[in-house]
Order: structure tokens, then C-alpha cells, then sequence
């Protein structure tokens, strides 16, 4: 009894593991030689897509993962490897919006308003990458996020038929970022699981032309 007992506890333990190192491999195989860190290199783009985040963390903190998606906007955007900027993050309430806090940021870095265009709707990487091809009319994109997550983004954007290369914006040391990190593979399952069953995003709405 104790041996079968044994033996379904490593098969409940072990199938998990294995499909969080299936998944996050797939991605990162797919992703390989699609992100880039150096302006000079990255190929241009009409569109740079920022994904959004809390511009602080819990403790009223600055997070340094919003600060540097900024920063690499700014440097993508002087560089001349985009024309214009879409971010896209979460508006869910009156007292939380993403993609308003990020303009006003943009904006403050020197990048003219009427070049930056919004996605309140951008709940989910998942949303954002559909809503770039459905509502914004996009064919491809430049992503701009962490590595991790433009891994991920550029994962789902070719399997919606949108063709997305990522610019990484810095990453913080793993020591500080290890929640992030150990989300991250659960994210990618995610990705496989939302594919399977065709999720779709949560809103849509009317077509925005970015020009």
C-alpha cells in the first residue's frame, strides 16, 4: 500500500513538473533569435507594443519592471525603430489604469502624445497580442517588455497570426524578481491551455487605426 501510494505521489508530483519544463521550453525554442537587446540590431517596426504593469509595487516602491519598459520605449523610440507606440495594459477600475500612467510617462521622456495610442483592455498578454491584430489592425509589432514576457507574447502573437519580434527591456536580478520568475512557468502552461481552448480576449470593440 505504502509503495502505491509512493508511486501515485511521484506521478502527481512529477507530470506537473514535467509540463511546466515542456512548456517553458517550447516557448523559449520558438522565441529564439526574436528578442533583442541592442537598438542597433533590432530590425524597425511601425508599432512598438509596450505591455503594461503597476508603475509601483506593494509597499508604494517604485517597480523597476515598469521603470525599465519605459526607459527601453524611450531608447526604441529615439532610435528611430519605431514610429509609433501602442500600450496596452489594464484599466480594470477608476483607481488603477495602466495604460494612462504609462503615457503620461512617455510623454514626460520626451515622446509627443499624439504618437502613443491605448489599449485599455489589455487585461492579459493574451488580449493584448489579439487586440493589436483585431482592434488595432496590426500584421507585425515589436513587443517591448522583459525577456521572459516578450518570449511569451511573441509566442501567442504568431499563433494569432501576428508576427512580433521583442525588444527586452532590462531585467532585475533573479533574487529580487524570483515570484515573477516562478510565475512566469506558470504562464507558459497557461499559454498552451488558453490555446487549446480557443480563449478569447475579454473585450474587443470598435477598430483603431494607428497613423
Amino acid at each position: 500500500m505504502r509503495k502505491k501510494l509512493l508511486r501515485i505521489g511521484i506521478v502527481l508530483v512529477s507530470v506537473p513538473l514535467l509540463a511546466l519544463l515542456i512548456c517553458n521550453s517550447l516557448i523559449n525554442s520558438f522565441a529564439e533569435g526574436k528578442t533583442y537587446s541592442s537598438t542597433s540590431e533590432i530590425p524597425k517596426n511601425q508599432v512598438g507594443l509596450i505591455l503594461g504593469t503597476s508603475k509601483r509595487i506593494i509597499g508604494g516602491q517604485p517597480n523597476p519592471y515598469y521603470e525599465n519598459r519605459i526607459s527601453a520605449t524611450v531608447a526604441l523610440y529615439n532610435a528611430n525603430k519605431i514610429n509609433f507606440i501602442l500600450v496596452s495594459g489594464d484599466n480594470g477600475s477608476i483607481y488603477y489604469n495602466e495604460p494612462t500612467t504609462m503615457k503620461k510617462d512617455l510623454v514626460a521622456k520626451g515622446i509627443p502624445e499624439e504618437y502613443i495610442f491605448l489599449d485599455y483592455a489589455g487585461f492579459r498578454t493574451l488580449d493584448s497580442m489579439v487586440r493589436a491584430k483585431e482592434v488595432f489592425g496590426l500584421t507585425q509589432v515589436t513587443v517591448i517588455s522583459q525577456k521572459f514576457h516578450n518570449e511569451r507574447a511573441i509566442y501567442i502573437a504568431e499563433k494569432k497570426g501576428l508576427k512580433a519580434i521583442g525588444f527586452n527591456a532590462t531585467d532585475i536580478a533573479f533574487e529580487s524578481g524570483i515570484r515573477v520568475q516562478l510565475r512566469e512557468y506558470f504562464a507558459r502552461v497557461k499559454v498552451f491551455l488558453d490555446l487549446a481552448l480557443k480563449v478569447q480576449p475579454r473585450f474587443y470593440g470598435d477598430k483603431i487605426t494607428i497613423e
